[in-house]
């Protein structure tokens, strides 16, 4: 199976994690990667490395970003991977050993969140569809990111991805606040009855963050993590403040 697989990466500025994430794809034949034209040493890194074929586009959206990578691959299988995820030994030895069907178009995986490499109890992110058919695939837009829409049957994979991401605060802020923007958006455009329980609470901007702190803390077991846990749960309480913020903004700051 591996053989049949192509690592799919985007990167932009990913120079403190870019390298934990190639280490571990080694047994792949080609590596395609898509880069925002970084300015740190990520393209010196990915350089390094002879199996990974680096294409450069201006960042517009992660769906064309993605869909437009899936152009460059060759290969049946494609695994696409954010430039912090990091496959373990474990799932790589679950996709070489996995049987021939011809009606699984894709796997799911889900993840461990690492705060500088301690994977902890519980995260809020949600499994995420990352082997897959090319031919079969095509990105869509969700609100500040993107969803893989697959023809055909998925299976879940039972390893998991570690999510490690070692880019400074600056930089972490920086990406959240965007992000915001852009859900803020989706959740003051989507009618009520469309959106999930979790965004309609997100949506009244008050009590989200409680809730993401109890749950993170409680519900998760980040409170047995140590600081790690507590870091965890800072870093989601603060990114859904700043959600409040930008909907409080966007909805009383009207010109």
């Amino acid at each position: 199976m591996l053989k049949k697989i192509t690592p799919l990466i985007l990167t932009y500025n990913e120079a403190p994690n870019i390298e934990r994430t190639v280490q571990a794809l080694k047994w792949a034949k080609q590596i395609v990667v898509i880069d925002s034209y970084s300015t740190d040493e990520t393209l010196e890194i990915l350089f390094s490395y002879s199996q990974i074929k680096v294409f450069q586009r201006k960042f517009d959206t992660h769906t064309q970003q993605w869909n437009f990578g899936l152009e460059q691959v060759e290969s049946e299988w494609v695994l696409s991977l954010d430039a912090d995820y990091i496959i373990t030994d474990e799932l790589i030895a679950e996709i070489a050993a996995l049987p021939v069907n011809e009606r699984v178009n894709g796997y799911v995986a889900r993840f461990k969140y690492c705060i500088v490499g301690k994977p902890l109890r519980g995260t809020l992110l949600p499994p995420r569809q990352v082997l897959f058919r090319k031919v079969k695939a095509i990105y869509i837009d969700d609100g500040h990111t993107q969803l893989l829409q697959l023809t055909g049957k998925s299976a879940m994979l039972s390893n998991y991805i570690h999510h490690d991401d070692r880019k400074p605060l600056s930089r972490w802020l920086w990406a959240q606040d965007r992000y915001m923007v852009i859900e803020s958006k989706k959740l003051l455009e989507t009618p009520a009855s469309e959106l999930s329980l979790g965004d309609r609470i997100r949506k009244q901007k008050i009590i989200a963050p409680f809730i993401i702190l109890f749950y993170c803390l409680i519900i998760k077991g980040g409170i047995l993590d140590g600081w790690h846990g507590w870091y965890y749960a800072f870093q989601r309480v603060l990114a859904e403040i700043l959600l409040s913020i930008r909907l409080i903004e966007a909805e009383k700051f009207k010109t």
